[in-house]
């Protein structure tokens, strides 16, 4: 069973059509015709972007795109073209635009009130880690480029000093000044690398402070609640706890109800500000 949009230029055309058509076979299949006599922004945007979900899965990312935005033509808002959109973007590189469809769509989610469940906010944040990954491996091929550039200038600038002949009057034996100048520019270039792999050395022990962590998951908290007790959790890990396990603090016993617990506005203020120096925390 399938389904198509046929437009004709002419109400005379279209009644031929359907005169002609319906009731018809085609492959032994009985073929029904309508005319759509309301507004058929619904179906039009539902074809498209279905198409964009078939182009999605066969990894055709330029097809998922034309198919987004000609839904959006009928639907500037419609949340799954947006969503698409932001999936398509991120496969070609495109970060910063995928990032805004995401938003969009998430805007359109909470206005329309439809549900994704945590897709969009779980597809968003896997666009922002590839992002971030991108900008690090830029970074460190540029921190190579530089090292070596720096080590390079040294050693030139070594040849340089020993080529040069000493004035009149000075007593030097040549030998030991290229002795010294070595070993001057060797604590150079060793203090140059020192430097650089100190910078290695600080993204391999990038660490969450475990007051960060919830004590459930002892994942980074995105929204940190204070129980009466004076524990501060994950919501969502607590509310889970509380659902399915009982009423009652997870670490202190203590009878609880999802009605006491409060924002924790400090530890939330606290965990934006290591996010906003740390970006790679939140994927961590």
């Amino acid at each position: 069973m399938g389904c198509g949009l046929v437009e004709y230029s002419t109400p005379e055309e279209a009644k031929k059509a359907i005169e002609s058509l319906n009731d018809s076979k085609v492959n032994g299949r009985e073929v029904k015709v309508k005319a759509l006599k309301n507004d058929i922004s619904d179906i039009v945007t539902t074809i498209y972007t279905n198409r964009a979900l078939c182009n999605l899965k066969l990894e055709l990312w330029d097809r998922v795109l034309r198919d987004c935005k000609l839904a959006l033509e009928y639907d500037k808002m419609m949340t799954k073209a947006h969503f698409f959109m932001g999936q398509a973007l991120t496969e070609l590189g495109k970060f910063d635009e995928a990032i805004s469809s995401y938003h969009t769509a998430i805007e359109s989610a909470k206005s329309r009130k439809e549900h994704f469940g945590d897709d969009l906010h779980q597809a968003l944040r896997r666009t922002k880690k590839k992002k971030l990954l991108k900008e690090e491996e830029k970074r460190m091929s540029e921190e190579i480029e530089l090292q070596t550039l720096l080590t390079k200038l040294l050693i030139d600038d070594l040849e340089k000093k020993k080529n040069q002949e000493p004035s009149d009057d000075e007593v030097v034996e040549i030998d030991k000044h290229h002795e010294d100048l070595e070993a001057k520019y060797t604590k150079y270039i060793d203090t140059l690398n020192y430097l650089f792999s100190e910078l290695d050395d600080r993204r391999r022990r990038r660490e969450v402070p475990d007051y960060l962590c919830g004590k459930i998951s002892f994942e980074i908290m995105k929204e940190p609640v204070i129980t009466p007790s004076g524990v501060t959790y994950e919501r969502s890990d607590l509310e889970e706890h509380l659902q399915r396990v009982g009423h009652f603090d997870p670490l202190t016993r203590v009878p609880l109800k999802r009605e006491k617990l409060t924002p924790n506005l400090a530890m939330r203020e606290v965990i934006e500000h290591f996010l906003e120096n740390n970006p790679w925390a939140e994927y961590y």
